[in-house]
């Protein structure tokens, strides 16, 4: 995250992915993501 903090999550799991996240995989398990909140305002200008 932008302040540094960090999470690993394994299968399973449910989270919240805010803004000022970056991500990758750990493993060479691929990784599968079901996204339940949209991306209806992701990447659009303000």
């Amino acid at each position: 995250m932008d302040n540094g903090s960090e999470k690993e999550l394994v299968p399973g799991d449910a989270f919240y992915m805010p803004t000022g996240h970056n991500a990758w995989v750990v493993g060479d398990e691929p990784c599968v993501l079901i996204d339940i909140t949209g991306f209806g305002k992701y990447a659009k200008h303000s």
